[in-house]
């Protein structure tokens, strides 16, 4: 099976999050991580599916190694692809067309996947022989949360962890965090020619909205990352009110900060929330990532070519390196094309990431 062939049938498994309106009736990774596991076996490699919720597993596999103790080494691509709504081309199609493979997953995260999958199985003869054991991972649930990379670094310990991820084949070391909160404020609704005696929820939420833009500027004020730049904000829905001649007594609003490496929220945010406390706040944090350039990994990486570079999103990457292991997201494709309403990925990028990550494990076969 080719490279190409082998990613037109990983798009044509619909692996969609089931969270945030996935536009498709065909929802979850099961059916991608069997095929996964199915193709892992063939080429040798000793696997299992690991259920993170019911019926949504992580697909593991372990390719033995000719002596034990050896550091283990991890390719871990996602499986879930972000929601199909709105798309202009039929997202599980896998149609060759144009020297470029269309559909959902294309480039985030299929290509990089199938990249990995063929370098894996054109050097299984040489597997168990390298420097490290070598150990693949299909995660779920990337695209929300990233419970799959969270589920398995709780359970297995690994020395190096080389997350697939559409980057160009560079190596990205570092990538900002983001802390995502949904505010929702409460009030009394009451008819708008008596506004005073209801409470009005929009504006309560715009006061505290405008007092907490105020207090991230003078928190990211002066933070600098030299790889990343400056962390940033961005509010991304607003919603309040249901009629005009009503005052209303909800509203709820989204914001989205991006953080560098050693940046902490939490303190802001859990003084915004004593200074208002009738707005409800919750909060969902991703990871930043810093790996050294000078692991000898990422050495290796380079030696085929790729360069050490740096993200504005996260990855899978981050949550192994919260648990002090290095990690970085590499793989053929562009995130320009990720999430995108006509996703796709070149055949040539595709098959240049076979070939880049033949060459890196081959250069294993020597300290």
């Amino acid at each position: 099976m080719t490279t190409t062939e082998l990613l037109q049938a990983l798009i044509r498994i619909p692996s969609v999050n089931p969270d945030g309106g996935p536009g498709s009736a065909e929802t979850g990774e099961k059916a991608c991580a069997e095929y996964l596991a199915e193709f892992l076996a063939e080429i040798g490699a000793e696997t299992t599916l690991e259920d993170v919720f019911p019926g949504r597993p992580n697909v593991v596999g372990r390719f033995p190694s000719d002596r034990a103790g050896k550091p283990k080494l991890l390719f871990a691509p996602h499986t879930d692809t972000v929601s199909v709504a709105g798309m202009t081309i039929e997202p599980f199609s896998g149609e060759l067309r144009d020297g470029k493979i269309w559909g959902r997953g294309a480039s985030d995260t299929k290509g990089p996947m199938a990249a990995m999958l063929s370098a894996l199985s054109g050097c299984r003869e040489i597997l168990p022989h390298l420097s490290h054991e070598i150990w693949f991972a299909g995660l779920m649930s990337e695209e929300t949360d990233q419970h799959g990379a969270k589920a398995l670094a709780e359970t297995r310990r690994f020395d190096f962890v080389v997350v697939g991820e559409p980057t160009d084949l560079q190596i990205v070391r570092t990538h900002k965090g983001s802390a995502r909160l949904t505010l929702r404020a409460r009030g009394k609704a009451v008819h708008s020619s008596t506004p005073d005696q209801g409470s009005n929820a929009i504006v309560l939420m715009m006061d505290a909205l405008s007092d907490l833009r105020a207090e991230i500027a003078r928190s990211f004020a002066g933070l600098h990352d030299d790889v990343l730049g400056a962390p940033t904000s961005s509010i991304g829905t607003f919603h309040g009110g249901s009629k005009v001649n009503i005052v209303p007594d909800f509203c709820e609003a989204q914001l989205d900060m991006r953080t560098i490496p050693g940046q902490d929220v939490r303190p802001m945010l859990d003084a915004f929330a004593a200074k208002f406390p009738g707005i409800e706040i919750s909060a969902r944090h991703s990871d930043s990532l810093r790996t050294e350039a000078e692991h000898p990994l990422i050495k290796k990486l380079e030696a085929g070519g790729a360069q050490c570079t740096g993200a504005p999103w996260f990855c899978d990457a981050a949550i192994f390196a919260a648990k002090g292991i290095p990690a970085v997201a590499i793989g053929p494709g562009s995130i320009a094309q990720a999430h995108t309403a006509d996703e796709w990925i070149a055949v040539a990028e595709l098959d240049r990431g076979a070939r880049f990550f033949t060459e890196f494990l081959k250069s294993l076969s020597t300290p």
